[in-house]
């Protein structure tokens, strides 16, 4: 039948008892399911997830400089991570870092969510900020 309509046979479940088979032009097929991949491709949004250190002991124009940096980013709709390094006895006072992550994340608030609250990692605070969706 498939040489007579100048198609070819498709096995589309060959282990299923019996085996499942479909007459159809297999090149077409092949064509059309390429251009759906590409559109899928095409349209989907790629999220980076972008880093900016900052320190507990911050002045406040540094700080407004990482700030208008965390904008950008979010802007972009890439992820933010906020880290704080704490060297030598800074390790004592966590509760500064954690003023200063808290405070950025509320002048951002507008933009993003708190994907992850601030959190001690090693000699590190880490907190991560996601863009809010526009939809």
């Amino acid at each position: 039948m498939a040489q007579d309509a100048n198609l070819d046979l498709v096995a589309v479940a060959p282990t299923a008892k019996p085996p499942v088979c479909r007459i159809m032009d297999y090149g077409k097929f092949r064509y059309e399911q390429s251009k759906r991949e590409k559109e899928a491709r095409k349209n989907q949004k790629v999220i980076s997830i972008k880093e900016v250190r900052l320190s507990p002991t911050i002045e406040e124009h540094d700080f407004q400089t990482k700030l208008r940096h965390v904008q950008k980013f979010l802007e972009q709709g890439d992820k933010v991570k906020l880290s704080i390094r704490f060297r030598g006895r800074a390790i004592t006072h966590s509760d500064i870092g954690r003023s200063v992550l808290e405070k950025l994340a509320e002048q951002v608030k507008d933009l993003c969510v708190v994907e992850r609250s601030p959190k001690m990692e090693g000699r590190s605070m880490l907190m991560i900020l996601a863009p809010k969706n526009e939809k």
